[in-house]
């Protein structure tokens, strides 16, 4: 089964076996936003159980 790019490009995955994501609200209008939010959204977050399980499905893992 073919990996879909877009996906490649949107998640990682750990050794562990999470599924990380970005954080939305990174790309445009950043200077209204204060500091410590900027600096927090800049991690990755791990995404529910049951949805990475479709993904890592998507992903040929």
């Amino acid at each position: 089964m073919k990996t879909r790019k877009s996906f490649k490009k949107r998640f990682k995955v750990t050794k562990s076996g999470k599924v990380m994501r970005r954080t939305a609200g990174q790309n445009h209008m950043r200077s209204k936003k204060p500091g410590d939010k900027i600096r927090k959204i800049r991690r990755w977050q791990e995404i529910p159980k049951p949805l990475a399980k479709k993904i890592k499905k998507v992903l040929g893992l």
